[in-house]
């Protein structure tokens, strides 16, 4: 998919090293053909290194696709430069009365809080029931799955005992939804976190679908009946070495943390990490944009 975005972005030199199909706005315009316009709440404190990571996964599909990107106004980032945010991000008050074919909320490093405790809380409740008029579907990442699942549907986070950082197995549990079409039947994801959307409570809800299942991680994808709401509890747009460089960190900041599990080759933290969860990560983005969003959403809003 040709994807347009700012020429001046960073994560456009690195894509385009990768031979991503970017796309100019000057050629974009003389394409006959409506874009899908997708909006990105990105709550990650490294901004610049997810917004390469969403792009690239954005990329995988003959439609064109426009991005937006806001950040939240009633919380300052301090892991971005300033002068990043003015140029490439917009802000809720820029676009509240806007219409977007798709929305992605990112995860964010807040788990021990609880959902009232975090700055941002009220704005983006304001943000999530604007979606539910405003944006054709929804993708919820990490902890903003467990946010939406919170505020849409009253259902709270577990504390791990310990945190859960690895690469683990899911098997499909139901191969026929659209969003996991072409996907095989056991497939690996990143996770990262110390908190779990509470199972029982999603399986008895009956607005939800839960699509897999792992014995370690539990649910991966959650799916609401409407199709408007998409909950992935892992982390599926991570390089090979984002839970390295995590580790790293966490290690330096001499917190309790276990080296990844079903990461390392031999389990060897010199050995470089191999990424087995890109095909499914670039089939879950390109289903949700075609079935969930393109042919769902309006030629005209």
């Amino acid at each position: 998919m040709p994807i347009n975005i700012p020429k001046l972005l960073p994560a456009r030199s690195i894509l385009e090293q990768e031979n991503i199909f970017l796309m100019e706005k000057d050629r974009a315009t003389t394409q006959d053909i409506r874009p899908l316009n997708i909006l990105i709440l990105n709550l990650m404190p490294d901004k610049e290194r997810t917004e390469t990571q969403l792009l690239r996964l954005l990329s995988n599909s003959p439609l064109q696709v426009s991005v937006d990107f806001i950040h939240t106004e009633t919380y300052q980032a301090k892991n971005v430069q300033k002068s990043h945010l003015e140029k490439f991000y917009l802000t809720f008050s820029d676009i509240k009365d806007k219409r977007y074919d798709g929305m992605i909320i990112t995860g964010a490093p807040i788990e021990h809080l609880a959902f009232e405790e975090v700055d941002y809380w009220d704005e983006l409740v304001t943000i999530l029931d604007w979606t539910n008029n405003h944006v054709t579907s929804t993708l919820h990442i990490c902890w903003g799955a467990q946010a939406a699942l919170y505020h849409h549907y009253n259902i709270g986070k577990i504390k791990r005992n310990k945190k859960i950082s690895g690469i683990f197995a899911h098997q499909l549990l139901i191969p026929t939804n659209k969003l996991v079409r072409g996907i095989n039947d056991e497939f690996s994801v990143p996770h990262s976190r110390h908190t779990d959307a509470d199972y029982q409570a999603i399986e008895a809800h009956p607005d939800l679908s839960i699509l897999d299942c792992s014995e370690q991680a539990g649910p991966f994808l959650i799916v609401s009946n409407n199709e408007r709401h998409i909950m992935i509890t892992g982390h599926i747009e991570y390089d090979a070495d984002t839970l390295s460089r995590e580790y790293h960190r966490d290690l330096k900041k001499g917190l309790p943390i276990h080296m990844p599990t079903n990461y390392y080759p031999n389990n060897n933290i010199n050995n470089q990490p191999i990424n087995r969860w890109r095909s499914t990560a670039y089939l879950i983005f390109s289903n949700w944009l075609n079935y969930f969003v393109y042919q769902e959403t309006p030629f005209q809003w």
